[in-house]
């Protein structure tokens, strides 16, 4: 990473968590924010040429780096190398702060990527190590809860201090996002080289049996787990009254993709952050036929955006939400992707221009509606 340096940047619409400056200019010291003002900057500073300037977004879901390590079926990258080439597009995104989204979970004959977390996790240590990581890393474990080894490789990683965040993921078959059956069979046969029906009928019937077998006490597990470490739990697809119950008494702080309106409107009322994807804002809808996530923000509840599996879609859909929703200003669009997510995974250090945050900042050009990322500093440092 470049080193730090003191630095002012001028000339800028400045994206603070409550406003907009419309011309102001932010000074960084030491790696941190150490002044910001209005009007013309004090001294000689970069021109940022009137685009906007906002915090490094923040990401708490992306499984984007599966497709850098196994990028067709059957063919594994050097891990390192993919770790790299995935970091480099997060940062030219925007993405100052990632959870990297790792399976916690084997499954034989579903997708390659599956049991590869320690791999990986191993993968983001050594591009660390050699400082050749452009964004801050951490880790988010998705513990796919009727998996038979799901507990024993959670415990395999659970003490690493770059784990942020866990998941309660559980994809069976005709439930929470795959309520439709034919839509999980639709995805499966677009991956790669596709599979059959015959086959999928065997991954169908296995998938019922392991969560009769497992789901309820390897939940259980994980959840206690979570609380052991203290590390902040996500729901994910909560679709029905007793997910959200199910939510609630297990405390997550985060609830990942509600697939209906009635579970984000319980998630919302006992105060849980509700998570949803930038791709569904910038498509107009989910690709799997559950809620928009513009409905969600038209009634106050979305709290968080992820670029899930895309990542220059986070800053297009914040940067959208005002468009779409009239109540929803820049600076609060901006923050569901940088400040708001940094709560919630207890990252206080940074997520808004302040004095004293970290000077993770983002120097964005607009054309044509669509955002270009000009220039990425990480701790006062450009790195993109």
């Amino acid at each position: 990473m470049t080193a730090k340096q003191d630095t002012i940047i001028g000339n800028a619409r400045l994206v603070l968590a409550d406003r907009v400056i419309e011309q102001g200019w932010v000074a960084i010291s030491d790696g941190k924010i150490a002044e910001f003002g209005e009007g013309r900057a004090p001294g000689a500073a970069e021109d940022a040429g009137g685009d906007l300037l906002m915090p490094g977004l923040i990401e708490l879901h992306t499984d984007h780096l599966e497709m850098h390590y196994v990028p067709r079926p059957k063919v594994f990258w050097n891990p390192v190398a993919a770790v790299i080439s995935y970091d480099g597009q997060l940062a030219t995104s925007g993405i100052t702060t990632v959870l990297d989204s790792l399976r916690v979970w084997r499954e034989d004959g579903a997708e390659d990527v599956d049991g590869r977390a320690g791999v990986l996790a191993a993968a983001i240590t050594a591009a660390r190590e050699e400082d050749l990581l452009r964004a801050d890393h951490f880790l988010h474990l998705r513990c796919e809860v009727p998996m038979p080894d799901v507990v024993a490789e959670a415990k395999e990683l659970i003490d690493r201090p770059d784990v942020r965040l866990m998941s309660l993921m559980d994809h069976t078959p005709g439930q929470r996002q795959f309520r439709d059956e034919v839509k999980l069979r639709d995805y499966y046969r677009g991956k790669g080289g596709g599979m059959t029906d015959a086959q999928l009928d065997v991954l169908f019937a296995r998938r019922f049996a392991y969560q009769k077998e497992y789901a309820v006490a390897n939940t259980r597990a994980i959840v206690a787990l979570a609380h052991e470490y203290k590390i902040p739990l996500a729901s994910h697809d909560d679709t029905t009254d007793e997910n959200v119950v199910d939510a609630v008494n297990d405390k997550v702080a985060v609830a990942e993709f509600p697939t209906t309106m009635e579970a984000a409107r319980g998630l919302h009322a006992a105060g849980i952050d509700i998570l949803m994807g930038a791709p569904n804002v910038v498509r107009g809808g989910s690709h799997s036929g559950n809620i928009a996530a513009v409905d969600l923000a038209n009634e106050g509840m979305l709290d968080i955006l992820s670029s899930d599996y895309i990542p220059s879609s986070l800053l297009m859909a914040a940067l959208q939400l005002p468009r779409h929703v009239p109540a929803i200003d820049l600076a609060s669009a901006v923050r569901t992707v940088t400040k708001t997510p940094a709560e919630a995974v207890g990252l206080s250090d940074r997520g808004e221009i302040a004095v004293g945050r970290r000077a993770d900042l983002i120097r964005v050009h607009v054309a044509r509606d669509l955002p270009v990322v000009r220039s990425v500093w990480r701790e006062g440092g450009r790195v993109a």
